[in-house]
């Protein structure tokens, strides 16, 4: 018997859940930062963030969506300032706020690489029934909503 198997069956599904989900994100994390030469899955997941946003984001923003601290978030941005893949500009209504703009290289980059990282989700969730899909989105939401809460 595999100790996966084991450990499954020895520990409550809560607690197996939660070694699951951050096992998972750390095999992810070093699957995904090869995927990409010029940068890492955390500043990937930092540009889908950026772009999924109706309108030009904040860095309260960019981390709330990351869930992740201001500080860390920041931090990733810099990196991907410095390679010009993003650009921080000052609101126009609140000078004391500043804006995350993707630069042309940024998108141009997206693009190029769109296909291939199509390719890489179709074989992650090969095999995963669409309803067990939408389940695990739904379960996952709700407990970070009651993470939100404590």
């Amino acid at each position: 018997m595999k100790l996966e198997e084991q450990l499954k069956d020895n520990i409550p599904p809560e607690s197996y859940l939660i070694g699951l989900l951050s096992s998972f994100n750390n095999s992810f994390q070093a699957t995904a930062d090869l995927i990409y030469k010029e940068i890492t899955w955390k500043q990937f997941f930092a540009i889908v963030c950026i772009s999924i946003c109706k309108e030009t984001p904040t860095l309260g923003e960019v981390s709330s969506l990351m869930g992740s601290s201001h500080q860390n978030v920041k931090q990733i941005l810099l990196k991907l300032g410095k390679i010009d893949f993003i650009k921080f500009v000052t609101d126009d209504i609140d000078k004391r706020k500043q804006r995350i703009l993707l630069t042309d290289k940024c998108i141009k980059f997206s693009n190029d690489n769109n296909v291939e990282a199509l390719k890489k989700m179709a074989i992650l969730y090969k095999n995963i029934d669409k309803k067990d899909l939408l389940t695990t989105i739904k379960v996952i939401s709700q407990m970070r909503n009651n993470l939100i809460e404590m």
